[in-house]
């Protein structure tokens, strides 16, 4: 047995934040699911000989945990929901063992008391959802949308937000934070920069501080660091701030003073996810909408310099 399964073949006392009968709630949800999926990999599934008939369908304990690489007892423990101390590397050892979707495998770190680990690639099963946030934001249009990873890479925008938000041009970082403070095309248009820069910096700070080490917020913070001595600065402050609405302010070179707030969607099926939606605002001095409206056309497109009201 290796080391670090040797280290979980041990029940031991952990604090836990559950209370009253939350806890026990969990472990028979714990047991009932590990017990599940078991019963649905046949031998044949996992590489076993078949071994003849079998009173109840599925894997035995004992084979889920040599080839997950840890002890029968641990692993029994585990699926009687025991209060044993684990860790996503083993977690993720019997999430494959177990053939678990992406989603069953979130699943079974909430159910063993972990936080659940950030996607990679999508189950093929999510794909069509994914297209149909591509078409959400594209009926957005001509407003500009963009969705984001946990990280602040944008993983898809709109025609919108590549005009108006230089979104997608050679050159532009597709991390949303770093082209805040690196794009120059977008520095030159944003009115409110100076304002939004605060905001900007303690609501990446408030995501990055809700996964300690992950290596993804660490490279950010570093490339940022070491390219934007502003940035430096304000991480240095240490301020922290939940997502929320934006009030941008750009100045576009063909239709002039673009005003918006922004609002955050999570996406339940997908909460790797963050669908960022600009809202137009109106004032006396400017119709957003309208202007969107003729950027975002044929003749806007072409780049042509005609006036439009406001």
């Amino acid at each position: 047995m290796s080391e670090s399964a040797r280290a979980q073949s041990v029940p031991t006392t952990r604090e836990s934040g559950d209370s009253g009968g939350a806890k026990p709630r969990r472990r028979q949800e714990l047991r009932d699911f590990l017990m599940s999926r078991r019963a649905r990999v046949s031998p044949a599934d996992a590489g076993l000989p078949d071994g003849g008939r079998r009173r109840t369908p599925g894997l035995r304990r004992e084979e889920v945990a040599v080839l997950a690489g840890v002890g029968a007892s641990w692993y029994q423990w585990l699926e009687q929901g025991r209060d044993i101390t684990v860790s996503p590397q083993v977690l993720d050892s019997v999430a494959r063992v177990l053939r678990l979707s992406d989603t069953e495998r979130r699943h079974l770190y909430v159910l063993a008391g972990l936080n659940p680990p950030l996607r990679q690639d999508p189950d093929p099963a999510v794909l069509d959802m994914c297209e149909g946030l591509q078409r959400l934001i594209d009926a957005w249009m001509p407003f500009p949308a963009h969705i984001l990873d946990p990280y602040w890479n944008n993983v898809a925008y709109n025609e919108a937000a590549r005009l108006v938000l230089n979104h997608g041009h050679e050159g532009v970082d597709m991390n949303c934070v770093i082209a805040f403070f690196t794009d120059p095309v977008y520095r030159a248009r944003a009115a409110s920069w100076e304002r939004n820069a605060p905001v900007v910096v303690a609501q990446y700070r408030a995501a990055w501080s809700n996964r300690p080490g992950d290596e993804g917020y660490e490279s950010v913070v570093r490339e940022l660091s070491a390219a934007s001595e502003e940035f430096a600065e304000l991480w240095a402050r240490g301020d922290v701030q939940d997502g929320g609405q934006i009030h941008k302010e750009l100045e576009h070179p063909l239709v002039g003073t673009l005003l918006f707030e922004t609002t955050q969607l999570r996406v339940p099926a997908r909460p790797d996810l963050t669908i960022v939606l600009h809202n137009p605002r109106r004032s006396a001095e400017t119709d957003t909408a309208a202007k969107l409206e003729w950027l975002t056309s044929p003749e806007g497109r072409r780049g042509g310099m005609y006036s439009v009201a406001g």
